[in-house]
């Protein structure tokens, strides 16, 4: 007989818990902080997710689970659990939350409400941490929808501006969609199994009863397709170029790494943990959306490069979408050779979230004197910008995994290698060849930066925000240790996470 007392383990929830109290906190104190000090709620969100990250630290030995049923056999389902696999994606989720913060103060002061925008920010971060914890449906659900929740209104916060509210409408509509096919497979693999927790979904999904199979099945698809519009997947990826142009670029950088990492992760819970009987389904289906994924992405990138009237963000757009599908990669492997190839997906988003979320502060740097962010505006930036540019470039050679970004390459070849030792390689011939299209835009535009700016060289009109310059030297600095020292990252590829 099963117990319905559950266990709380304060300590493994709290990274997730303190990010959604401060968020609350921010709420209800910008109601008495008045207008000129509106500052100290964004160092207040600042401090709140440094906070959150330096609570991961005593959670390192990942083997920690709460909120479990305990039965009379020696087998538990627990909903939430902290293992190596959850703290990796937390520590991904808080830092891309927090450089989003330090890229948000300028925002926040001049154009955006304060205290909607860090209340918003906060709330949706608390989900993105809590997400890969969960370890039952319900409880992902519910932590992928108070994610996107706050994303939406966070992509129209920009008052009056037309292509903002366009972007958080269409946003909005793409992920309702989502949401609706992900609870429809959801109740259809309830309805088939009798359980919601995920280890015992997989288990019950061996044996599921003839008349139910179909059942199943559809609940397994639905729920994929409902996670491949998470991760920006095609078909399902035209959502993202006009949210991250409309969006205000914090918002849009925020969405690259931290939007992505949630889908991603669900998309890992619910394949290899809930769904492993169905990997002769899933298996093929992910490879094909990677190819189609990595495919599209780039050769619309390919075309923003070649128009310089294109924006920067619209290229950084095209370019994540790219992105996704090389991360799907190692996620299709996983039903042909075990679920430690997910470590490949762990090691490559953590190098993208870094060089990504540098590549947007620059973008937001050189947005602040060309509103219009096009490629060519940043012909010669190396003129009016040393630093800036050489980080730039140096992000953009991460992407196109060319040295020096040492561990951008590192993170390419492995998640090639998971395509080959699952035997997809028609998949990895794909992705050699898509890697060679991204480096004529990457390329491209790293070259713009150090051309002989149009007339006479500009200088910078000011001296860039100390956020935004924080934000940068962070990344860049990230970036330069895990190229120096790629295995930080690589020993995720060579670990079982689960």
């Amino acid at each position: 007989m099963t117990s319905l007392v559950q266990s709380v383990d304060w300590l493994a929830i709290a990274p997730p818990t303190l990010t959604a109290v401060v968020a609350l906190v921010v709420l209800v104190a910008d109601l008495f902080v008045p207008q000129e000090r509106k500052q100290l709620l964004g160092w207040t969100a600042i401090g709140g997710l440094t906070a959150a990250l330096a609570l991961l630290l005593p959670l390192r030995s990942g083997d920690r689970e709460t909120f479990c049923l305990t039965a009379d056999t020696r087998t538990q389902a627990c909903s939430y659990t902290a293992d190596h696999f959850t703290l990796v994606i937390q520590l991904l989720v808080l830092a891309g939350a927090l450089l989003t913060a330090l890229l948000s103060l300028d925002a926040t002061r001049e154009r955006l409400p304060a205290g909607e925008y860090w209340f918003l920010l906060l709330s949706s971060a608390a989900g993105a941490a809590l997400l890969p914890a969960s370890r039952d449906l319900a409880t992902l659900v519910v932590a992928l929808e108070v994610a996107s929740l706050p994303a939406f209104a966070l992509v129209g916060l920009k008052r009056g501006d037309r292509m903002s509210g366009e972007a958080a409408l269409k946003f909005f509509l793409s992920s309702v969609t989502a949401t609706a096919v992900t609870l429809l497979g959801v109740s259809f693999v309830y309805a088939a199994t009798g359980t919601l927790h995920l280890t015992e979904v997989a288990q019950r999904l061996d044996d599921v009863p003839g008349q139910l199979q179909t059942l199943s099945e559809a609940g397994v698809a639905l729920t994929l397709v409902g996670f491949a519009f998470k991760t920006a997947a095609v078909p399902f990826h035209f959502w993202v170029p006009d949210t991250y142009v409309g969006a205000p670029l914090p918002v849009a950088a925020y969405l690259s790494v931290v939007g992505k990492a949630v889908g991603f992760t669900g998309l890992v819970l619910v394949t290899v943990v809930a769904f492993p009987s169905y990997a002769d389904v899933w298996g093929p289906a992910l490879a094909v959306l990677a190819a189609l994924t990595m495919t599209a992405g780039n050769v619309a990138a390919l075309r923003q490069v070649s128009t310089r009237a294109w924006s920067a963000v619209r290229l950084l757009a095209w370019s994540s979408v790219a992105q996704a599908g090389y991360l799907l990669v190692p996620i299709a492997a996983a039903a042909y050779s075990g679920d430690d190839q997910i470590g490949a997906t762990v090691a490559y988003a953590l190098m993208y979230a870094v060089v990504n979320l540098g590549a947007f502060a620059v973008v937001a740097l050189v947005a602040r004197t060309r509103p219009e962010n096009r490629i060519a505006d940043y012909r010669g930036l190396y003129a009016a910008r040393p630093a800036a540019a050489l980080a730039l470039g140096f992000f953009l050679l991460n992407l196109a995994g060319l040295p020096p970004g040492i561990i951008g390459l590192f993170a390419k070849v492995t998640v090639f290698s998971a395509a080959v030792d699952a035997g997809l390689g028609w998949l990895a011939v794909i992705m050699g060849v898509n890697v060679v299209i991204a480096l004529f835009y990457y390329l491209r535009w790293t070259a713009l930066l150090f051309r002989a700016p149009e007339g006479a060289a500009e200088k910078a009109p000011h001296r860039a925000p100390v956020p935004v310059t924080l934000a940068i030297v962070l990344t860049a600095v990230a970036g330069a240790v895990l190229s120096g020292y790629p295995q930080f990252a690589l020993r995720f590829a060579a670990t079982t996470l689960f």
